[in-house]
């Protein structure tokens, strides 16, 4: 009898790294229709000082997501930014598991190409 409660009671814990979810929200918004590119670059450099373009912050098990996007020349910002904010958090949620609080999209610049 005890084994099983020992079995019932010991769980497991999977950690993804901060570099999982960047990767992820840096593709799922690159996807969106009118981003041209993320304003500034990922390295690792930036990773490690935390100023990147995209930046993660964990809340107990759940994730804020703030990123800076650069936008294609005659795209609605508005309508960019939240195709992005859905996109980011659907794409993290449904391939790490971590629910997603938010996901806030700031507009970096217009590439005029």
């Amino acid at each position: 009898m005890e084994a099983e409660e020992i079995k019932r009671s010991a769980s497991s814990k999977l950690k993804i790294a901060d570099d999982v979810i960047i990767g992820i929200a840096r593709i799922a918004a690159l996807d969106v229709k009118g981003v041209a590119r993320l304003a500034g670059e990922v390295s690792k450099m930036n990773k490690l000082r935390k100023n990147g373009p995209v930046k993660i912050s964990m809340i107990g098990d759940v994730a804020a997501i703030d990123m800076s996007i650069v936008i294609k020349n005659g795209v609605k910002a508005v309508n960019v930014a939240q195709e992005v904010q859905s996109a980011v958090k659907e794409n993290v949620q449904n391939m790490t598991g971590i629910p997603v609080a938010r996901v806030n999209v700031t507009i970096g610049g217009v590439a005029f190409e």
